[in-house]
């Protein structure tokens, strides 16, 4: 993230249409944990492994360097079972400055980035001009509520990462992505009534529920 002149700004970078998971999407630098990245080869330390893999990919995929002591966990993410690509995803929040370069794309598994406030990429998406993922729609979300970076990193750093096991059913017109908290999220009936938790996928424009 970084503060432009309306307020916090965050990097989303498209990905190839050419790759066979979130071809076309926009998202944010990551990607996978290498046995590099595990202190002294031990498979214990996850938070810290994340932490590495998180600066690496970060330097690999756009040329910044990000601080890794600076990173504050966000959230932690996993897709429903039976799919062929299944990804458990550890999100990072951080802070970069003029020291940390510019931004360089390698044109190969990524085509295209942005620095963009959260409200602008959700219009866009809204609009059916970018692609994303439920995942990242919602991240973008919860940032839109902060006005800075200062804003958006304390708020993280005063609560414990928000987990997200997600499920999906089928609803009139689209999908519903359910989450812990939601009435509906044991037995995947989005129609149970209680508190709500839950991405409605349902015509372009998203949107996200939590109540009770």
């Amino acid at each position: 993230m970084r503060d432009g002149d309306g307020g916090l700004e965050t990097l989303l970078l498209r990905r190839s249409s050419r790759l066979g998971f979130g071809a076309g999407a926009w998202v944010f630098p990551g990607g996978r944990v290498d046995a590099g990245d595990w202190a002294g080869g031990v498979a214990m330390d996850e938070m810290g492994a994340a932490r590495r893999a998180a600066v690496r990919e970060a330097r690999e995929e756009t040329g910044l360097v990000v601080d890794d002591g600076a990173l504050v966990p966000f959230s932690h993410w996993t897709p429903p079972p039976g799919r062929g690509h299944r990804f458990a995803t550890w999100f990072f929040l951080g802070a970069v400055s003029g020291s940390a370069g510019a931004v360089v794309v390698d044109g190969g598994e990524i085509v295209d980035h942005v620095w963009v406030r959260p409200r602008q990429a959700l219009d866009r998406h809204g609009a059916g001009e970018v692609e994303l993922l439920p995942p990242t729609w919602i991240t973008l979300a919860m940032l839109a509520e902060h006005d800075d970076v200062v804003a958006a990193v304390s708020a993280a750093a005063g609560r414990e990462p928000e987990r997200f096991a997600t499920r999906f059913t089928k609803v009139e017109g689209g999908m519903v992505a359910l989450y812990h908290g939601d009435a509906g999220y044991a037995d995947v009936d989005p129609d149970r009534p209680g508190g709500r938790h839950r991405l409605w996928m349902v015509g372009p424009v998203w949107r996200y529920e939590r109540s009770g």
